[in-house]
């Protein structure tokens, strides 16, 4: 028997989507996705911990904030273009380019001898993480149904929540047992094994879509960030902020600043459109999240040195000892996400978040080199609680503010800021840094007797040599390092007051049913989130179907359908309409639900006169039994149409052809995989739920 929705998908009007792509054990390549996200999630917070050995080996601490800086730089300019390039010529080749270019920026910043090599080198390096981020998750796209998304794009969340606590201590291991080198060496076995799978795996990731890329409006972006922060790093420290050459970066950021305007006004496909900054719920967002990005890591490149510096501690500990700062980041911000899930209001959040952070960077600003661990701790904790609460909700916000065709750019545009936030925060961080302390060094060991030739400003190439100071010199030399750094983070409070006083303007709107909480890639990860506004509409459903209660499930369309039916007896009729006919024992050998709860389902079935056997052959529907089967047809599609709240499948075709698809597989079992060795069925091991 044909399933009316089955022919509706081969109609004019609704096109069916790209063909997915099968292969032979869907967990192989999943696996080697989630190594390469982990690759660029790993290099976001491992390089912090090292970063006080690496000036005491190359030198230039008054540029340390560049070791960061050019990695964000580099990978918040590529995504945008790894995105579109993989929609245009197809994913494999770009994402296996995007590994092949990380390792070889890894190598290279892991044999550099110089620091302005090893920026260099982490700039490259960067170009390749924006496309690992970007094309992986992609991938998963074409590998998995709309209806299993959810499910697997959940995993590639759990690994930034992962690496931000492993990010520290590992990176603390490697400078104390072996080199900090090690830090990016580690990248290759990882790297390599990722890049062999995808290659024997993947195959014919040829899903393209039309595109029109916007080179000139990403390299105009790219080079008003590039101005800018390198204006306000080395301003005051390489130059005066009255030299030319500072005036000149500041106008020249200003002149393609106005470039850029100009250039998304007449782009096809806009790296940024302009449009949504009509919103002002999208305008607040993206200074909040600048915020959140400036404070988030500047804190996370200039604490370790705070730590094994002035607190003397090891690499490794320095990573234990911002481990309360990473849990309470990702407690509240888990946390945060459920909530606004369950209740639909979310206002509160990045209020409370903002207020937090500012008390956090008051406390850490309180911090000198008498400070105890547990006070320590406890500031680090307020700190991360306050980012978390406000982390995860601004894409929320920012993805309930928007029309269906700006669902995608506007997601993107708010990691897009956050990432941008981030460059400028180390930046600015560390230009305060580098200024204040060459004054506060020379002030604390002026008139007191020093090493033969010893230099104060050697201290700032290599922190290891304040061990060769007398014991006066040193206290005063830690108390210049711990005044430094901690000024830093005081002049940070005013900014995020700012945000504080901007998130009282923002409205409370009702959630959509389509928006639900993003996952921790797009709330800890600064690479900007690519994707359509249709794959975001394909998630947020695919995240609803599997997280909703089969039994809930069932019944509403049960209700919607107008029967009186178990919900599992709805359930059947749908199996047997799908595929002509059904053999209960072959239903519970398939475990997709119990038996006990199939034999209950026959029972009703059979005695409402819904199916029926004949001649010992499998249950087949009555014609009673395929007008209610017909209903719960219409049925389970009009459920997840309702869920797209105000996005009308009527004005937008692809919504149509989303709804049909994911239809015609919400009650599927295993027979309709083409691959029976794809990933299990969303109802196995989950029957009890009826």
């Amino acid at each position: 028997m044909t399933d009316p929705l089955a022919a509706s998908d081969r109609s004019p009007a609704n096109p069916p989507g790209p063909p997915e792509v099968t292969v032979p054990n869907l967990w192989v390549p999943i696996g080697a996705l989630l190594l390469a996200m982990l690759l660029a999630a790993l290099d976001q917070t491992i390089v912090s911990t090292a970063l006080p050995t690496i000036v005491s080996d190359l030198g230039g601490l008054e540029h340390l904030s560049w070791v960061v800086t050019a990695y964000l730089l580099a990978s918040t300019a590529a995504t945008p273009l790894w995105g579109k390039l993989g929609d245009m010529y197809g994913r494999k080749r770009f994402f296996q380019a995007s590994i092949v270019i990380f390792l070889l920026g890894s190598v290279l910043c892991g044999i550099a001898q110089n620091m302005g090599e090893l920026i260099a080198f982490r700039a490259l390096q960067g170009l390749g993480g924006g496309g690992l981020l970007v094309l992986s998750q992609a991938i998963v796209g074409d590998l998995v149904s709309p209806r299993d998304r959810g499910k697997y794009q959940g995993l590639f969340g759990a690994v930034f929540g992962v690496t931000s606590v492993l990010g520290p201590l590992l990176g603390g291991l490697f400078v104390d047992h072996l080199s900090w080198r090690w830090v990016f060496y580690i990248n290759l076995p990882i790297g390599v094994v990722a890049l062999v799978v995808i290659a024997a795996v993947l195959h014919g990731l040829e899903v393209r879509r039309e595109h029109r890329i916007d080179y000139l409006g990403t390299a105009l972006i790219a080079a008003v960030a590039t101005c800018l922060v390198l204006m306000t790093s080395l301003g005051g420290v390489t130059w005066a902020w009255n030299s030319w050459q500072i005036v000149g970066l500041g106008v020249l950021g200003l002149v393609l600043l106005l470039a850029f305007v100009l250039v998304e006004r007449a782009a096809v496909e806009p790296v940024l459109p302009l449009r949504l900054f009509r919103s002002q719920t999208f305008s607040l967002v993206a200074v909040i999240s600048f915020v959140v990005g400036f404070a988030m890591f500047g804190a996370l490149t200039y604490l370790p040195t705070f730590l094994q510096v002035v607190q003397q501690v090891s690499p490794t500990t320095s990573g234990i000892h911002m481990l309360p700062m990473v849990l309470g980041m990702l407690f509240t911000s888990i946390g945060s996400g459920q909530i606004v899930a369950r209740t639909g209001r979310y206002r509160i959040f990045p209020i409370v978040g903002t207020a937090v952070t500012t008390v956090g960077l008051l406390l850490l600003s309180r911090l000198d080199e008498h400070t105890g661990t547990a006070e320590m701790s406890l500031y680090f904790l307020v700190f991360g609680l306050g980012l978390g609460l406000v982390m995860q909700v601004l894409v929320l916000i920012v993805q309930n503010s928007v029309d269906y065709q700006d669902l995608g750019v506007a997601t993107a545009g708010a990691t897009f800021f956050r990432s941008i936030g981030a460059s400028f925060g180390v930046s600015i961080f560390g230009t305060v840094f580098a200024g204040g302390l060459r004054g506060r060094l020379a002030e604390a060991l002026a008139g007191l007797p020093l090493p033969p030739g010893f230099r104060p400003e050697s201290i700032t190439s290599d922190p290891r040599l304040i061990a060769r100071l007398p014991a006066a010199a040193r206290a005063g030399v830690y108390h210049a390092y711990a005044e430094s750094i901690t000024r830093v983070f005081l002049y940070a409070v005013p900014v995020a007051l700012l945000a504080f006083v901007l998130s009282l303007f923002l409205r409370e709107q009702k959630l959509r049913s389509t928006v639900t909480a993003p996952d921790l890639s797009e709330s800890i990860g600064l690479n900007p989130v690519q994707r359509t506004s249709l794959d975001e509409i394909a998630r947020a459903l695919s995240v609803l179907s599997t997280r909703e209660a089969r039994r809930d499930l069932f019944r509403r369309i049960t209700a919607t359908a107008g029967l009186d039916l178990l919900p599992a007896s709805s359930w059947l009729l749908l199996q047997i309409h799908h595929h002509g006919s059904a053999e209960p024992a072959e239903l519970a050998e398939r475990r997709i639900i119990p038996f006990a709860v199939i034999e209950e389902a026959v029972r009703e079935v059979e005695g409402r006169g819904l199916a029926a056997r004949t001649g010992g052959l499998p249950l087949r529907l009555t014609e009673p039994g395929k007008e209610a089967a017909l209903r719960l047809v219409e049925a389970r599609r009009t459920q997840l149409a309702a869920l797209l709240g105000d996005w009308d499948e009527r004005q937008h075709t692809e919504l149509a052809d989303l709804l049909t698809r994911l239809s015609s597989t919400l009650c599927a079992d295993l027979r309709d995989r083409p691959d029976p060795t794809g990933p299990e069925p969303p109802y196995r091991g989950e029957g009890r739920s009826f």
